[in-house]
Formats: C-alpha cells, structure tokens, sequence
C-alpha cells in the first residue's frame, strides 16, 4: 500500500517545471539580463576565437569549424548541466543552514532526486539554442559534411535506394552515438556536483560550488590534444583522461561527430565506463551524508 501512494517521478518533475516557469515570469527582468548576458559572453567566445583562427589555419588538428563543432558539444553540456543541476546543487548547503532540508528528508520520494531537480534555470535554455545553431552551422561549413550531402543526392537521383538507406542508417547512428555521449558528459559534471555538493553536510556551508564548476570546466573548453608537448601538458593530459576525465567528455562526442580519430581507440570506454562509476560513487557519498546530517531541530 505504501507503494501505491508514491508520487510519479514525472509528474514530480512538471511540478518543479511549472514552479520554475511561474518563477522566471514573475521577474522578468532578471530572465531578461541574464538571456543578454549569457548572449554577450556567447558572442564574445566566438569572436575571439574566430580572431585566431584568421591569423592560423588550425590549432593541432582542429580547423576553425571542426573547433566551433567543439566549441558548440561544450556549450551543450554546460548549457544543460547549469539548467537543470547546477542551481539546486548550489541551493543545497542553504537547505541545511535554514533547516529545509529536514522537510526534504519527509516526502515519500527519493531525496537525491529532490535536491537535484526542484529548480531549473529557464534561462539557460537560451544557451541550448544558441550552442545548438553554432553546431549546426559549423557542420554545414565543413567539406565532408557538404560531400556527403552531394553524395546523397546522387545516390537518390540514380536511384540506388538500398546503398542510400544505408548511409542514413550509418548517420542516424553517429547521432545518436553523439547524443549518448553528451548524456555521459552531463552524467559526469553532475556527479561531481552532486558529491561536492553533499559535503555541506559536514562542512555547514559549501557556497563555492560555483567557482569549483568554473575552474573545473576551464580544461573542458580546449580539446585534449592540445594539452601535449610539455611535460606539465602531458600530466595534466593523464590525470584528466583516465583519472577524472573531464577532457574527455567534450573532446570525445565531438570527436565522434566529427568522425575524427580517437587515440587510443578505446578512450571512449575509459569516458563511458568512468563516469558510470562516479555516478554510483556520488549516490554512495550523497546518501552516506545524509547519514551524518543532524537534524536542525535537534
């Protein structure tokens, strides 16, 4: 019976989403300044790159609109993280200060999942859009992109229909191997909130939660390969592919899409099978802190 009363996750979430919605327009003007800001700083990423690569024809071996395609996965998976966890994560160490969260622990439903996803940052949706464009047209810009259109359409004018679905096949599923992957990126940004996040239980307050994503994603915003060449380079370039590996989230689905190679071959496995683990790491260390959490009325 008492499974029978336990709210759909679903419906659960359209709540938060309708509140948050509610939320935005009742102040306006903040969702304004902050779509304008977050366009101000979009631009200002694209025009300073842009500036570079008019003075080289590629950095390693990304050309200008291989890197904006890069560029654009990143945005992608910042843009979803910071909508949808980035600001309950941040809120969490305020729920324990204030004692909310004794009211959190109450509800018949997973508290993870509360503390995850009661607020979503509507705003943010705009960076979606906007890195969604710049992805689009740095595929339309790129040679073999334009080659395979041509080829497509050859191939529906000679009628080679079996030869034509094939091809489709094998796009549809570079995108969605693509998709999968932005998913294991956004899986591994939140795990680490998510963990960061529950150590408020011990430390009181945690309000650096932001300036911890920002220097974090600093190495995400460049693609692995350049971190070679110097001995400092090459540690970095280790410790963030195959112990926490946030170079490898960005640069592999974008890799991927790009059908550019990926060395080692296997580097995929290592990005896929370590953010499954933090996953069920960050499940282990939230749940083991509300262990140690003491209630605000005791």
């Amino acid at each position: 019976m008492a499974n029978s009363t336990r709210p759909s996750y679903g419906r659960v979430w359209m709540t938060f989403l309708r509140n948050s919605l509610i939320r935005e327009m009742t102040f306006r003007g903040n969702l304004i300044i902050t779509i304008v800001t977050r366009g101000f700083w979009f631009a200002a990423q694209l025009i300073l790159f842009d500036i570079i690569y008019r003075n080289v024809n590629s950095i390693n071996d990304w050309t200008r609109e291989e890197y904006f395609a890069f560029m654009a996965t990143g945005m992608l998976i910042n843009a979803i993280v910071e909508t949808f966890f980035m600001p309950n994560c941040a809120n969490f160490s305020e729920l324990i200060r204030n004692g909310n969260l004794d009211f959190v622990l109450l509800k018949p439903i997973d508290t993870q999942f509360l503390v995850s996803f009661e607020k979503v940052n509507l705003a943010m949706l705009n960076q979606v859009l906007l890195a969604g464009a710049l992805l689009f047209y740095s595929m339309s810009q790129i040679s073999h992109f334009d080659l395979g259109m041509l080829a497509l359409e050859n191939l529906v004018q000679s009628g080679q229909w079996l030869s034509l679905l094939m091809i489709c096949c094998q796009g549809a599923g570079q995108i969605i191997m693509y998709c999968l992957l932005l998913a294991v990126g956004v899986a591994f940004f939140y795990s680490l909130m998510i963990a960061l996040a529950s150590s408020s239980i011990w430390f009181g307050r945690n309000q650096g939660l932001y300036d911890f994503w920002f220097y974090i994603t600093v190495f995400a915003r460049y693609p692995r390969s350049i971190y070679s060449g110097s001995p400092t380079g090459e540690l970095l370039r280790f410790a963030f592919s195959y112990v926490i590996p946030i170079l490898l989230v960005v640069t592999v689905p974008a890799r991927q899409l790009l059908s550019k190679a990926l060395e080692p071959s296997w580097i995929t496995l290592v990005s896929v099978s370590v953010t499954l683990a933090l996953l069920f790491i960050s499940r282990y260390i939230f749940k083991w802190s509300l262990n140690s959490y003491r209630s605000a009325s005791s």
